[in-house]
This record gives C-alpha cells, structure tokens and sequence, in this order.
C-alpha cells in the first residue's frame, strides 16, 4: 500500500505516527527548497510542534524540478523519516509537510499562499547558490542570470529572492503584514545574507519596497545541524519493510538534530522549542563552530577521500591516518580560531568523530563535494585566513584547498573524469592544468583578495597540490596528519 492519509492507520506496530489530527492542521509556513535536509530536519521538529499549536502546517515549494512534488502529492505530503544509527532503525511518518508546490508550474499558487496573511514565516533551504550572493561584494549578485531575469520580470520570479519580494510586494500592497524570513541554510551569517541580498533586490525593483522590506522585514539567523545522506533505493525498500507502506521518497537521518533559532520575529512565532529547537539572541557562535568544525572536516573528507577512492564519509573516517588527520584538523588548526573553551570545542570534536563513524548512514563523498565554489569560503578559507593572521600553520586545511583544486577541475590523479557538479564548473574546467594554483587564485568570487594575495597561503597550497600529485591523496594525508 502507498503512503497517505487513508493508510496511515495500516503502518506496522512500532512506527511512530503523527500525534495530531491532520485534518485540523493550516498552514502557517510556506518553506522553499523542499528537499531531503528540509524533510529530515525543520519538518520534524514543526511535527512535534503541531501536537501543540496546528497552525504551523508547510506548505513546501520546489523552485526547480517537480520530483519532490510527483513524489509526495500522492502521499498527502507524508513522508517516512528513517533514523540510522548503527545496526538500530528508527522509522517516523511526519506529517507537518501538508502539499508541495511546483514553483515553475505553480508559481501564482505560490505567491497566493506566501501572500496570505495565514503565511507568518517562510523558511528557506535554497543551497548556498540559490541566495545568489557575491561574497566578493558582500550583497546580491546582479550579474547572476536569474537575478537579470527577476528584476527585468519582477511580478513573475523564479529565483528566491525574486518569489519572496513579490510576496512581500503584495502583503504591502495589501496593507497585510510582513512575514519572516528564516533561512535555514548553512553558510555564516545566513540571516544577514538573505537580508542583504533580498532587501538589495527589493530596492532594485522599487525604492519604496526597498524601504519598507528593510524597515519591517526581520531575517532570523539560525544554525542547523544534521546529517541526512541521500535517500537510495535500498532505503526506499527497507521503509517499505519497517512500515509496511510504500513511500516514493522518504529521508534518512542521523540520531542528532540541532536548530539555534535568533528570537527575532514579526508577530508570533511557533514553538520550535517542543521539537528540540532552541531560541537565543546571537547564533553566530554556534554557527561559527559548526560550519568550520563539522562543514569544514565534511569538505576536506569529501575531497581528499574522494581522489583517494572512498565513497563514503564513514569508510573515510574508518582509516586511521584520515581520522588522526581530521582529529587534528580540528584540534589544532580549527578550534584555536574560534575563541571558545578547549573543553567545549574538544566536546564538539569527539561527538563529529562518532557521528561520521556512523556506518548506517552512506554520506558519498560525491554528495558532500557538490557546489565547492559556494561552500569553501565559509567551511575553509574564512578558517586560513584567520589562521595566517595569528602567524599559525595551515597544513591540513591547504592540503584540503588544494584537493578540491584538483577536484573541482573535473580530472582526478588517475586522469579519470569527475563528474562535477557547480555552478563554476565550466569556468574551473578551463583552468590551466600547469598554473592551477594562479588559476584558482584569480577568481575572486571564491578567493577574496587578500587571501589570495598571501604568498604563504598560495606557497602551501602549491606545495600541497604537488604532494597529491606526487603521492596520491591517502599518502598526503598520512605525510600531513
């Protein structure tokens, strides 16, 4: 039997279900960028919310393709979250996620629901690339092809900034108050950085939206934290066996979830704390750690482990050279940058330990590798640069650079062809295989000037790059752990 509302009640003992009537439910979020991490993670804790408040219901939104949408539509939204850990299976069927929109397809039902005044939050994860963003300038990118678009077509937008504006556009027009906008993706400051790139859009459009989006519009930050690999055949297979019931696509996630939430809204808020969620009045400590320690070693293992022939960040961990080296990543080169107590930065590193060792959860290296150009100058560049000021060595973190530079220019050590999946993919691939390291360091919009200026950083980096090729990704890093 497929998974919906008229099945439910068939789920096999022991699956935990919904604990709220779903027929009182109403939308109180609309989220964009509907995907696995989303599914795994805010959508749970807002169904432990509902058994409290059921005004909270998503309404979720696919800004590009309709196969989340094809999946669940037929599902009534439900959907099986599968918690691995170890040899132990945690089936729950979540049921906050109440339809799924096609934005392409459905992008007028879209702004209709952002715009009702029963939306009070729309939740974004969107990617780092979907914000975008010009590190280089700090503000929007109105270079980009999709911004290009929106602002010569603002009332039919398909970027994100584009489809939030518009509804705000409306609610203002409508003398309705604004929504908040939460952004749940991980790059640093993400509150900050959807502020600044929507309310420069908005002031694109029209000066006074522009105003009224940065005098009554408040962008949350927050910080999220949970690993959710992607859902394989297998997974759909053993949730059919656990819950009797087939689910087109359900998750997978990890025991451990963390959402800090900034206690900034317009209006009310929903209880996110019943789910696990905690409020604060500064985030950026808490992101800070978790993008350069867990973001950070996520990205060096996915480089490093790919060009040396693992699929999965477990089995990378699994090897004791990567585990001493991603031991004193963190230990030694990370923790130091983040003006926190050794004993709470040593916690933190021994709890990522055990959770990569995790061997239930297949992370591919190739999943985590994805959008390079957008990921590392929050997860590593941000941590060099910190590290060249106080005079501190960089090693494994350059050794790291200098694997995505191979990586990311689409031909591993074996000359063999990777697959590469980023929006500068084209732009890397041009990049001269004798001067990769000049070649990198041009491109200003992943290497901000003055790191690319540093003779000691582009020095290491190249000297890295030349061990790789020399010895190969695993006998560097047991040369440099």
């Amino acid at each position: 039997m497929r998974l919906s509302n008229a099945t439910l009640g068939q789920a096999q003992v022991g699956v935990q279900l919904p604990g709220y009537n779903r027929s009182q439910v109403t939308p109180g979020i609309v989220h964009l960028g509907i995907g696995a991490f989303h599914r795994a993670h805010q959508a749970v804790v807002v169904d432990d919310v509902l058994a409290r408040d059921a005004s909270w219901g998503i309404v979720g939104a696919s800004l590009r393709r309709p196969d989340t949408k094809q999946a669940l539509a037929p599902q009534d939204g439900l959907f099986t979250l599968l918690i691995k850990d170890g040899d132990r299976r945690a089936p729950r069927i979540i049921g906050s996620v109440l339809s799924v929109l096609d934005a392409p397809n459905e992008k007028e039902a879209l702004l209709g629901r952002m715009a009702d005044p029963a939306t009070r939050i729309v939740s974004l994860t969107v990617t780092e690339k979907g914000y975008c963003y010009n590190a280089a300038s700090g503000g929007l990118d109105t270079a980009h092809p999709d911004i290009v678009a929106d602002l010569k077509s603002p009332r039919s937008p398909t970027s994100a900034a584009g489809i939030v504006i518009e509804a705000l556009r409306r609610r203002m027009a409508a003398g309705v108050a604004p929504f908040t906008v939460l952004s749940c993706d991980n790059l640093p400051h993400n509150g900050h950085v959807a502020g600044k790139v929507f309310t420069e859009f908005a002031e694109a459009v029209d000066a006074k939206l522009g105003a009224w989006v940065r005098e009554n519009v408040p962008f949350p930050g927050t910080m999220i934290d949970r690993i959710v690999p992607a859902t394989t055949d297998a997974d759909r297979a053993e949730v059919a066996r656990l819950t009797g019931l087939e689910d087109a696509w359900p998750v997978v996630g990890e025991p451990f979830l963390q959402w800090v939430v900034e206690d900034k809204f317009v209006g009310a808020r929903p209880p996110l704390e019943v789910g696990g969620a905690e409020f604060v009045s500064d985030v950026a400590p808490y992101e800070r750690m978790k993008l350069r320690m867990l973001n950070g070693t996520h990205s060096s293992m996915a480089y490093l482990g790919y060009l040396s022939g693992y699929e999965f960040i477990a089995e990378v961990i699994a090897n004791r050279d990567f585990r001493r080296f991603v031991g004193n990543e963190l230990s030694e080169e990370i923790a130091p940058t983040l003006g926190m107590p050794k004993a709470q930065t040593d916690a933190y590193a021994a709890k990522l330990l055990e959770r990569y060792s995790n061997t239930a959860l297949k992370h591919r290296t190739y999943q985590i590798a994805m959008d390079g150009s957008q990921k590392l100058p929050q997860r590593l560049l941000g941590t060099i640069a910190d590290r060249l000021k106080a005079g501190a060595p960089i090693e494994r973190l350059s050794l790291a650079v200098a694997a995505w530079m191979i990586y990311a220019r689409g031909v591993d050590l074996k000359g063999q062809a990777i697959a590469v999946q980023d929006p500068m993919a084209a732009e890397f691939a041009a990049i001269d295989p004798g001067r990769l390291v000049e070649g990198y360091l041009a491109i200003d919009r992943v290497f901000p000037r003055d790191l690319a200026g540093s003779a000691v950083f582009r020095e290491v980096v190249g000297t890295k790059l030349g061990l790789l090729r020399e010895v190969g990704a695993l006998e560097a890093v047991r040369r440099t752990a």
